[in-house]
């Protein structure tokens, strides 16, 4: 069984990774709140929500992200006190998340679809010269050569 510093290198190990493999599209679906989505990370990483704020690494690793990503206008600028009150922070809408998720899963549904439907009239055709044979068989009581 693997130590704690094992496995707190391996979730740094895996979020650097993860972090490397999003592109800017990628970050801006995952803005939740005006920060990223701690849920979707640790999901889409494979360890535990905690991980991002008990390891140290990480949660400085995550916290450089978001200001790049603030830097580069991927996410809204963090507000001083005082500043801003009474203006909507502007926020991405968890609809448009959703229907990204939505639109991924029905693409693979219908392809998934497509085979079956393909499979189907495969098997209906092969069913086809059986349900022949059968009624030879049924009829002389011999198989046909």
């Amino acid at each position: 069984m693997a130590s704690g510093q094992q496995v707190a290198e391996e979730n740094v190990r895996r979020f650097q990774t993860w972090m490397a493999s999003k592109t800017d599209g990628d970050f801006r679906q995952m803005v939740s709140r005006g920060v990223l989505s701690r849920t979707e990370i640790a999901a889409e990483c494979g360890f535990a929500k905690s991980a991002l704020a008990q390891n140290p690494r990480i949660r400085e690793a995550l916290k450089h992200l978001e200001a790049q990503l603030r830097e580069r206008g991927l996410l809204p600028s963090l507000a001083q006190d005082g500043e801003d009150e009474g203006q909507p922070i502007p926020l991405q809408r968890a609809d448009s998340v959703r229907a990204a998720r939505d639109a991924e899963r029905l693409s693979r549904l219908e392809q998934e679809n497509a085979s079956l439907k393909a499979e189907n009239t495969e098997l209906k055709r092969i069913l086809g010269r059986y349900a022949v044979l059968q009624e030879v068989l049924a009829e002389t009581g011999r198989l046909p050569r």
